[in-house]
Parts: structure tokens; C-alpha cells; sequence
């Protein structure tokens, strides 16, 4: 992991040490504080002639006495038992003597150091001083936070750090290749340099996500032995104008401090999209600035100081060209989805430190896991440990295996949802259906598995998985795929008839569209509008209808694109009506197993299909 260099805490000495004087003062002033009040030699006397004082401490260093009053006196408005006197003389022995023959008792009183009257003259002072010099130390604290806001929040890790190399890292060997020249020219850049090469600047690792870019950057690091400067790209973007451009300078400041080393910035996408794009408030002109700068400061710095920028992304589409041309990312780097070799690699790397069962086969896991990233995999291995500790289990079987794929790509199964006889009985045919279509129909994806038991937002699942990794799809495939997607609806149309439909082809409705709308606008798979490119960008929240306003497509084309569209799924219906009203009775048998045991794999489906007539 990234070690994240700390913030230095606030210093609280001085505040508690401000404190503890204000407390002292406090103190001072509300012990101190009594009934005792100044009175005149005079008056003093006057008192002891009247035999109104009890009793007498004298302090002869100090010519002073403090005397305690039989009855209280007036002094000031207030009455007073407890009286001061300075006394006017130095000796103060004849006063003993007049006390002594009033029988008053005399005590005498320490007057103690003289620097404890200096200290308390001074408390006063010291306590303004402590105060005004914890007010600047605030200050100037407040004013280096204000100026760290500007600086980039860096994580470091220095190469005394233990480091991920690429032997952490399975599969994507293109990647590494790649990677492992960076780490040759950063280790050795004499060697590239006679033939005139220079160290590239920056890499752009694209891909989805959970593929290990990150990992793949940190292994980088690793092997090269240099020191590795990670930030994120929603670090440099703020409120304030200005605070991005200046962490971007900042960041590349500290990677000329360190250099030769590696800069890793993640998620690119967050601070790199295309400028000119209008965004909401002021983070649009911010976004610009740092963009501005980070094209700036990659042009600034030579690959002779040894820097080189490694960054991220899944949305390659979205950064701006400046970002792209050589000279700044003079290499793009795909790190895709595993394949089913990858797969198997990825899991016998996590399941290291996993105690396996002698029944355990990885490479049955990975054929039946396509689509799946680095990170589902891990997560994978992680669910299956966790599923066979809540079983008492000393070691993980192919079954946590298994169950924990099915809670990864499936979702989590939701046996608490109680679903009445009636709709048990229409998820069954309605899965039944989709699986018998996806059997009858050659060329498509083997079923894996149905079942009947709740998954996430479903009542029941029919799960087909490829043998081997699809790069290419057919139109034959294609087709084939959207009559699979309406047999669940045609199922029910078929057992229950037209009006008791119900609403779980919600979804399969929809991918059912989707794919149709790419194939007739992407693929070109349809003759009345041949092989057309009509949506070279598609997304979710662009289309054909968006397209035609925007002058991209004719009106005419929209709906004839619309036309095509339910044709295909129109088709695709037909064909599943007709596979199924062929083989009714499988399709009564399926529901009736599913409907018994909840699940049926792929052998129990391929006998209820050899068996019926």
C-alpha cells in the first residue's frame, strides 16, 4: 500500500500552557481575594485604645501587621473583621509592648523572598506576553496551512519501502514488457541513449476497472528501485480557483526533488477531459487551469532529470488531445480483461495464502468466470474463504468456490424473500423458457446454471457461460441471443396466455433493445441500411433520436432505425414461439424440476432435453 506522508499535528503546547496561566491568575485572583482591607495607623490605634482587637500578626520586614477586629468597622462602605496597616516605624518593639499589655495576642508572619513579590508583580505581564505570543504562533500556523492548501497531497513511498514487483502481478505480459523498459531506462539510460533514445515521459495505462493499473504502476516503481509519487486526479480539482494549478506545480516540484523517480496519477479522467466542454459553477475554469498547467509542467521537465508520469484511466474518450499527443504520453499502455489463462493465474495468485481442498480446480473456475476483472477474481477467492469459515470448513472445495462465483457474478441469494405459489410457478416457466431457446438454438453460450431462487433485483437467473474467451460475435450469435432474451416472455404467453403476463421481462426487454439498436446502428447486420456506422460514439445518453437533432442522422434514418429495430426483436419473438411450441413438453418438464429442486445445472438440463420426446 501507499504509504501517505502525515500532516505534522497542530501544536497544542502552547495552548496548554496558556491555560494552565489563565487558571494560575484565576486562581490567584479568587484565593487571594478576601475580607481584608487596608486601614490607617491612626484608626488602628483608635481601635486597640477601645479594646477592639483581638489579635495581631506582625510582619517587621515588611512594616506591616494585619489584625483581626473584635467588632466589624466600616471601612470603604463595607464592614471588616480583617484589617491592614502599615505601620509608620521600623521599630516595632514598643507596639508589642502596648499590644502585649492589652493582652492582644501577637504572632509573627514569614514575609518570604522578595522575589515572590516580584513574580506576582510580573504575572500580570507575563500573562499578556504568553497571550500575544500564542495569538502570532496562530497566525503564522494559520498562514503555512493557508499555504499548504496549495500544496499537493502526495502519497510517497520511498524505496527502503517494501515494494510490489512484477512478480505480484499475473498476467497482462504486454503490459509488463512494456513496463519492464521504463524500469531498464530509468536503472540503466546510457544504454538507450547511445543510439539516441530518450526516456519516454509519460505512460498512459487504459482499461477497465479492477484490471490492476494501479498495481501495475506500483510494481513499476517497485521494480526500478525509485522513489513513487501517487495522487489522484480528483486531488488537484477544488472550489477555489487555482488551488488545482498550484498542486500541479507543487507535485512536479517535489518529483524534480526526488528525481529519478515516477509520478502515478490515478483516475487522469478527473482533471484531463477535453477543455471547451461547459460545466456546472466554477469547476469547468478550474479543471481548465489545472489541465493548462499539468500540459505546462509535462512540457517543462526533461527526460534527462528521470521523471517519468504514469497514469490511469477508463475513459480514455473523454481526455483531451493535448493530453495525448507525443511528448506527453508518448505511450498508451491497454491492460484488457484477463482471459480464461489470465483468469487462472489471477486466482492461484490469491488463493496463496488460501488453504485449498484436493478437489479444488482453478482452471474450471476461471472457464467459468469470463468477464471478470483482477479485482472480481481476488474478491472471488475472498468470498469462498469467508463462505467456508461460516461453514466450520477447515479448507476451502470447489463448492465455496463455486457458490462464491455465483455471489460475485450473480449476486447474493435473497431466500428470505418469500414469493407465493403462483409466482414461484411463473418464474419457473419464465426461466425454463430462456433456457430451453438457449439449448435448442446451436452456436450459443452452453447454460451454466437456472435457478428460481431470488438474486439481487431477480426472481430467478438462467446463467450461460462460453467455453472459451469471445472476441468476435456472429450475427447468427447475435440473433440467436435476443430469441434467448424473449423466450422467458413467450413462455409465459404460452402456459398461462396473452393476459396473464406479468413484469419480469422488464429487463430482458431492455438488453433485448440494446442489442438490437447496436446491431442494426453499429454493426451494420441489417439490408435495409446496409453497413453504416451510425452511432461511432455510442452511450447511454446519446441516441439515434439525439443524433438526428443534432444533424448527425436524417429524421429518416431515426425511424428507420426504430423500423429495423422491432423488426429484429419482432423476429426473434417469433423464433421462440416456435421453438418452444415444438418442445412443450421439456419446457413443462424444466419447470417442473425447478420448481422441485429451485436449481438446475447444465447435465440436469441436457437429460430433461434428451429424455422428452
Amino acid at each position: 500500500m501507499t504509504d501517505r506522508v502525515p500532516s505534522s499535528p497542530p501544536p497544542r503546547r502552547h495552548l496548554w500552557l496558556l491555560l494552565a496561566i489563565v487558571v494560575a491568575l484565576v486562581a490567584q485572583l479568587w484565593f487571594g481575594r478576601s475580607d481584608v482591607r487596608t486601614l490607617s495607623y491612626s484608626r488602628f490605634a483608635a481601635e486597640l485604645a477601645h479594646d477592639n482587637v483581638a489579635a495581631v500578626t506582625i510582619a517587621p520586614e515588611a512594616r506591616a501587621l494585619v489584625g483581626t477586629l473584635r467588632q466589624a468597622v466600616r471601612v470603604d462602605g463595607r464592614p471588616v473583621t480583617q484589617v491592614h496597616v502599615t505601620l509608620p516605624f521600623a521599630d516595632v518593639a514598643p507596639l508589642v509592648t502596648r499590644l502585649e499589655a492589652a493582652h492582644v495576642p501577637v504572632d509573627g508572619a514569614d514575609t518570604g523572598s522578595p522575589w515572590t513579590t516580584i513574580l506576582l508583580s510580573l504575572l500580570p505581564w507575563l500573562l499578556i506576553g504568553g497571550f500575544w505570543f500564542f495569538a502570532m504562533r496562530q497566525m503564522r500556523a494559520g498562514g503555512a496551512q493557508a499555504l499548504a492548501f496549495g500544496r499537493a497531497r502526495v502519497g510517497a513511498v520511498s524505496p527502503e519501502t517494501p515494494q510490489i514487483t512484477f512478480a505480484d502481478v499475473a498476467d497482462v505480459a504486454e503490459a509488463k514488457t512494456e513496463l519492464q523498459e521504463i524500469v531498464d531506462f530509468l536503472k540503466n539510460p546510457e544504454h538507450f541513449q547511445r543510439l539516441g533514445g530518450h526516456l519516454p515521459k509519460g505512460v498512459l495505462l487504459v482499461g477497465p476497472p479492477g484490471t490492476g493499473k494501479t498495481l501495475l504502476a506500483r510494481a513499476t516503481a517497485g521494480e526500478a528501485g525509485r522513489p513513487f509519487l501517487t495522487i489522484s486526479g480528483s486531488d488537484f480539482v477544488e472550489l477555489f480557483v487555482g488551488v488545482g494549478a498550484s498542486r500541479v506545480r507543487d507535485l512536479f516540484a517535489q518529483a524534480k526533488a526526488h528525481a529519478p523517480c515516477i509520478i502515478f496519477i490515478d483516475e487522469l479522467d478527473a482533471v484531463g477531459r477535453t477543455r471547451g466542454i461547459a460545466a456546472v459553477g466554477g469547476a469547468h475554469e478550474e479543471r481548465e487551469q489545472t489541465l493548462n498547467q499539468l500540459l505546462v509542467e509535462m512540457d517543462g521537465f526533461q527526460p534527462s532529470e528521470g521523471i517519468i508520469l504514469l497514469a490511469a484511466t477508463n475513459r480514455p474518450d473523454v481526455l483531451d488531445p493535448a493530453l495525448l499527443r507525443p511528448g506527453r504520453f508518448d505511450r498508451r499502455i491497454i491492460v484488457e480483461l484477463p482471459d480464461v489463462r489470465g483468469r487462472e493465474q489471477i486466482l492461484r495468485m490469491h488463493a496463496r495464502k488460501v488453504p485449498l481442498a484436493a478437489d479444488v480446480d482453478l482452471n474450471t473456475v476461471a472457464k467459468g468466470s469470463p468477464g471478470l476483472s483482477g479485482a472480481d477474481l481476488a474478491n472471488l477467492i475472498n468470498e469462498a474463504a469467508l463462505l467456508a469459515t461460516r461453514r466450520d470448513k477447515e479448507r476451502v472445495d470447489q463448492q465455496d468456490l463455486e457458490d462464491a462465483k455465483d455471489k460475485v457474478t450473480l449476486g447474493i441469494e435473497r431466500r428470505s424473500l418469500v414469493l407465493t405459489d403462483a409466482e414461484r410457478r411463473i418464474t419457473a416457466y419464465h426461466e425454463a423458457g430462456h433456457a430451453l431457446v438457449n439449448l435448442l438454438i446451436p452456436g450459443l453460450d452452453p447454460v451454466h446454471k437456472v435457478t428460481i431462487v431470488p438474486r439481487g433485483q431477480a426472481l430467478g437467473l438462467t446463467y450461460a457461460v462460453s467455453e472459451t474467451d469471445r472476441h468476435n460475435y456472429s450475427k447468427a450469435y447475435l440473433l440467436g441471443r435476443l430469441a434467448v432474451a424473449q423466450g422467458g416472455r413467450v413462455a409465459e404467453e404460452l402456459v398461462f396466455g396473452p393476459e396473464q403476463v406479468t413484469t419480469g421481462a422488464a429487463q430482458d426487454f431492455a438488453e433485448a433493445t440494446e442489442l438490437a439498436r447496436r446491431m442494426v446502428s453499429q454493426f451494420g447486420m441489417t439490408a435495409a441500411l446496409g453497413p453504416m456506422g451510425l452511432m461511432a460514439r455510442p452511450t447511454p445518453l446519446l441516441q439515434e433520436r439525439e443524433y438526428a437533432a443534432r444533424g448527425e442522422i436524417s429524421e429518416q434514418t431515426a425511424q428507420l432505425i426504430d423500423k429495423e429495430i422491432r423488426r429484429l426483436l419482432t423476429e426473434a419473438t417469433g423464433e421462440a414461439q416456435q421453438l418452444l411450441q415444438a418442445r412443450l413438453t421439456t419446457l413443462h418438464a424444466i419447470a417442473a424440476q425447478l420448481l422441485e429442486h429451485e436449481t438446475l445445472d447444465r447435465a440436469g438440463l441436457e437429460a430433461l432435453l434428451a429424455a422428452a420426446p
